[in-house]
């Protein structure tokens, strides 16, 4: 048991879904895992271990940002032993090519955020998913024919009142979306020797103005659920 994970050892699996929301997490356990048990509830982020297609896993929500992700993550390599984190999260997209139906996978993510750098002697680190874990993505999107789109994303720590010449930088150095904690995962990971990915899904493109349905979205989130199962099913 940590301060902000109420488990007791073994309870983790060795990879985890990593979705923002508690209530997703609990959505996936009661919808894609099989005898699946809550194993912690501290402040409400559910975390849940069963098993999906005979292979047993977890899945645990890491909530807003990069404080909470961090928070999250630390505990769960740290305490748990859990070697794999696949995060699973929305994200606005900032480039015309991202088809909003495809699943976004993150190649690299930047961020405007100091903590990588306090992190990293105050240089910036290039914050990358694990090499194993992307090319197993790949191949179980191949596989299972997920409409999935490769490339730099970046991490931000406002929501609202992004800077002015925020967007025209990003959309210069091709990033395909913005979100909230992907690079802060990927900086855990490689310090603490874990593997981690990030999967997207955008809910409006912030160039195109392009906003998916309700039924749209919905079913690329599934198909971005599919995706981190099948990946996870791939982990040895």
């Amino acid at each position: 048991m940590t301060p902000h994970i109420n488990a007791n050892p073994g309870d983790f699996a060795e990879t985890v879904i990593m979705p923002g929301d508690p209530l997703r997490a609990q959505y996936i356990a009661q919808t894609y895992l099989t005898d699946a048990k809550r194993v912690c509830d501290t402040r409400n982020m559910f975390g849940f271990t069963g098993y999906y297609k005979g292979k047993r896993l977890s899945v645990m929500a890491h909530g807003m940002g990069i404080p909470s992700v961090s928070i999250y993550a630390h505990e769960l390599i740290n305490a748990f032993g859990v070697k794999q984190l696949i995060r699973i999260g929305t994200c606005g997209a900032v480039d015309e090519s991202v088809d909003m139906r495809n699943v976004i996978v993150a190649t690299g993510a930047g961020t405007s955020s100091s903590v990588n750098r306090d992190r990293f002697g105050g240089y910036d680190y290039a914050a990358v998913p694990d090499f194993d874990l992307l090319r197993r993505c790949w191949t179980a999107a191949e596989q299972h024919n997920i409409p999935t789109q490769f490339g730099n994303t970046f991490t931000n720590d406002l929501l609202y009142d992004k800077p002015e010449g925020m967007l025209p930088a990003l959309k210069k150095m091709n990033i395909l979306a913005v979100e909230m904690e992907t690079s802060a995962l990927f900086t855990l990971a490689a310090q603490y020797r874990a593997k981690a990915l990030s999967l997207l899904t955008a809910c409006v493109n912030s160039v195109t103005g392009e906003e998916p349905t309700a039924e749209e979205l919905q079913n690329t989130l599934d198909k971005m659920i599919e995706l981190a199962l099948e990946t996870a099913l791939l982990c040895d």
